[in-house]
C-alpha cells in the first residue's frame, strides 16, 4: 500500500479505537508485552543483520550502541509496554467542568487525536514505545523508522499487529511505512486531513527538515545540547558524580549532558578532579583556554563544538565567572532540552531555574532524569522542547486533544 493508503486505514482503524474500553486497549498491551518476549530470539537476529550493515557501513560506535538490541533490551520494550498498562487511561478525563448560569453543563473533556505520525531514527525500541503510548492513548499509529534499523522494526511490528488483531482491535492500530525510501517521509508529511500529527524524533537535520516541510501539524521533539553548571557553592563530591553520569552514563542518547561549565571560585579544585574522572571514563574534553591550562589531554573548543550535541564520549568545558555568564552561556548554545545546576545555594538554583528557558530543569541530580520512565509516565514518545500543547517528556495525556461536552435539557439561544 502507498502511505495515503496506511493512512486511510489508519484513520478507519483509529475510529474503532477511540471507543475501545481501557480493559481491551490493556489487554492488547500485555499480550504484545508476552509476545515481545516470546520472540526476543527472532527480535535480536532481525536486529543482527541490522546491526552488521551498520558497521559495515562505517556507523560509529555511538551510533551502534542506539540501534543495538539485546535480550535485555527487548525486556526493557516489554516492561514498558507493561507500565502502560498500568497507568491510568485518559481518554474520556474530564480536564474542567462547570454548569453555566443557564443550566447548561459544560465538560471539556480528553479524546485520542486520531492518527500519530512518528518519523525516527535509529532506536527500534523507540517502535514499541510508540506503539503502545499511541495504543493507549486511543491512536492509530504510523510509524516510519529509519531504513538502518528496518530488519529490526518490521520484526518488532509484526509481533505487535498479530497481538493486536489477537486483542480484538484492529490490525492497522499500528503500522509500519516503507523506510527504503524517503518518498513515505514525504508522503506523510503531505498526509493533511488523514494524519492528525506527526513527531518527528532523531537528530536536528531531520527535525528540521520535517517542521519545515510538514503540512501536518507537528510536535517537535529536539536535539538535546544539555548543560551542566557546578556553581560556586557545589558540593564537590555530588558534582563529580553528576557530571560522570550525566556525560557518560548513555552518551548516545539525548538527556546525556553535552557541556560542563564551572564556577571560577572552584575550578581550581573541581577541575583537576573532574578531569581526571572524565578521562577514566574515556571521555574527550573539548575546552576552552582557562579549562586546558589544568590538562595537555584537553583539546580546544571551536565555537561549533559548543553548539554541538556529540552523542558520544565528548564534552565541552568552560569556565564561568558567575551564574550570569553560565545563564548566557546556556542561552547561546542550549536547545531547551535539559540544563542542570549543582549547588547548595538556594538563592542560586532559584535564579538558575527561572532564569533557563528549558523543558527540563535539574536541580542537584543528572540530566539523565529527563525520559518519561525515570518520570514515571511508562513509556514516552519523545521529549518536546517546543512550548505549544506540550513540552518535556511526552506522556498518555500529551497524546491527547479535547472536545466540549455541552449537555442541556432543551435549551435554545
Amino acid at each position: 500500500m502507498s502511505v495515503l493508503e496506511q493512512a486511510a486505514a489508519a484513520r478507519i482503524a483509529s475510529f474503532d479505537l477511540a471507543s475501545a474500553t481501557r480493559a481491551e486497549k490493556d489487554a492488547a498491551l500485555l499480550l504484545m508485552a508476552d509476545r515481545l518476549v516470546e520472540r526476543t530470539d527472532d527480535i535480536v537476529h532481525a536486529n543482527g543483520v541490522d546491526v552488521a550493515n551498520a558497521r559495515e557501513g562505517g556507523t560509529s560506535d555511538a551510533m551502534i550502541d542506539r540501534l543495538l538490541l539485546t535480550p535485555e533490551r527487548v525486556a526493557a520494550m516489554a516492561d514498558g509496554l507493561r507500565q502502560l498498562a498500568a497507568l491510568p487511561d485518559p481518554i474520556g478525563d474530564v480536564v474542567r467542568g462547570s454548569t453555566l448560569a443557564n443550566g447548561l453543563e459544560l465538560r471539556q473533556v480528553r479524546v485520542p487525536f486520531g492518527v500519530v505520525g512518528m518519523i525516527y531514527e535509529g532506536r527500534p525500541n523507540v517502535t514499541a514505545d510508540a506503539a503502545g503510548i499511541c495504543l493507549k492513548s486511543g491512536n492509530a499509529a504510523l510509524l516510519r523508522g529509519s531504513g538502518s534499523a528496518f530488519s529490526s522494526n518490521a520484526a518488532i511490528v509484526s509481533v505487535l499487529r498479530k497481538a493486536v488483531i489477537d486483542a480484538g482491535l484492529p490490525a492497522n492500530t499500528i503500522q509500519l511505512l516503507d523506510a527504503t525510501t524517503r518518498d513515505s517521509v514525504k508522503e506523510l508529511m503531505r498526509a493533511r486531513g488523514l494524519v492528525d500529527v506527526l513527531i518527528p524524533r532523531g537528530g536536528a537535520s531531520l527535525i528540521k527538515t520535517v517542521v519545515e516541510q510538514s503540512t501536518v501539524p507537528v510536535i517537535e521533539t529536539g536535539v538535546g545540547n544539555c548543560h551542566v553548571y557546578v556553581d560556586a557553592a557545589a558540593d564537590l563530591e555530588k558534582a563529580l558524580a553528576i557530571t560522570i553520569n550525566s556525560k557518560a552514563h548513555r552518551p548516545s542518547v539525548c538527556n546525556a549532558a553535552e557541556s560542563l561549565l564551572v564556577h571560577a571560585e572552584i575550578a581550581d579544585t573541581f577541575l583537576p578532579l573532574v578531569l581526571s574522572a572524565l578521562a577514566d571514563a574515556g571521555v574527550t574534553v573539548h575546552g576552552d583556554a582557562r579549562v586546558a591550562g589544568y590538562s595537555d589531554d584537553v583539546v580546544l573548543a571551536t565555537e561549533e563544538d559548543w553548539g554541538t550535541e556529540f552523542l558520544s564520549l565528548d564534552i565541552t568545558v568552560a569556565v564561568v565567572d558567575g551564574l550570569d555568564d553560565a545563564l548566557d552561556h546556556i542561552r547561546r548554545y542550549g536547545t531547551g532540552h535539559t540544563e542542570a545546576i549543582v549547588s547548595e545555594s538556594i538563592a542560586a538554583t532559584r535564579r538558575f531555574v527561572a532564569g533557563v528557558d528549558a523543558a527540563a530543569v535539574m536541580v542537584n541530580a543528572s540530566t539523565r532524569f529527563t525520559d518519561g520512565g525515570e518520570f514515571g509516565f511508562g513509556a514516552e514518545i519523545g521529549i518536546s522542547t517546543q512550548k505549544l500543547h506540550a513540552r518535556g517528556p511526552m506522556g498518555l495525556p500529551e497524546l491527547t486533544s479535547t472536545k466540549y461536552v455541552v449537555t442541556g435539557n432543551g435549551h435554545t439561544r
